[in-house]
This record gives structure tokens, sequence and C-alpha cells, in this order.
């Protein structure tokens, strides 16, 4: 019903800083909410952040906070991963995931994020 396309990740340096997008296609009209999760080798997938589709209101993981930053722009279907301050422990593959009615999700397929240090 939705399909996700994520891109901007790549290699980065521990201080540096990367800008994520997500696209989303299809039944679109039926987002709520968009969030970024993130699940590096050998741990669990883990939640990063999320944006009302309709209010633009986030949260975020403790872990982000003050160095992330999600945003959206409706108009282009898209959510974004400001992401600053970068540290190696941030390294994972980042996956977009759409909040759909009757608890239903949408996952992209991912980007990857390698941060040296």
């Amino acid at each position: 019903q939705v399909q996700l396309v994520e891109s901007g990740g790549g290699l980065v340096q521990a201080g540096g800083s990367l800008r994520l997008s997500c696209v989303a296609s299809g039944r679109t009209f039926i987002i709520h909410a968009m969030d970024w999760f993130r699940q590096a080798p050998g741990k669990e997938r883990e939640f990063v952040a999320r944006i009302s589709w309709s209010s633009g209101s986030t949260s975020y993981a403790d872990s982000v906070k003050g160095r992330f930053t999600i945003s959206s722009d409706t108009a282009k279907n898209t959510v974004y991963l400001q992401m600053n301050s970068l540290k190696p422990d941030d390294t994972a593959v980042y996956l977009c995931n759409a909040e759909l009615p009757f608890s239903g999700q949408s996952w992209g397929q991912g980007t990857q994020v390698t941060v040296s240090s």
C-alpha cells in the first residue's frame, strides 16, 4: 500500500553529519506518522525518532536527543533525519517506517550509516 525508499547513508568520521531521506509512494494519504529505526550488527532494531504526519510533533530516543532532528515535507511525502555529532555507536542500517491504520506498518530497505573513529 505504501512503499518507502531511504537514501543519504554513507561513511563519515566521528563528529560529522549526515542527512537521511525517506520518500513514500503509493497510498500515502493513509500515513499518520513516520519513524526512523536503526539496527546494528548483532543487535535488535531500535527506535530513533518519530514525527506525526498531521501535527508535526516529534519524539526521540534518549541516545540521539540533541544530536538528531527528524522533519518532514508532506507535500513531497518525504521525511528527513539530520544527524549531527555522529559517534561510532551510531553505526547501523537506518530504516524508515510508516505507521498505517489498524497498527499497520510499512518498512523501507534501509540505508547504511558507518561512523569511523
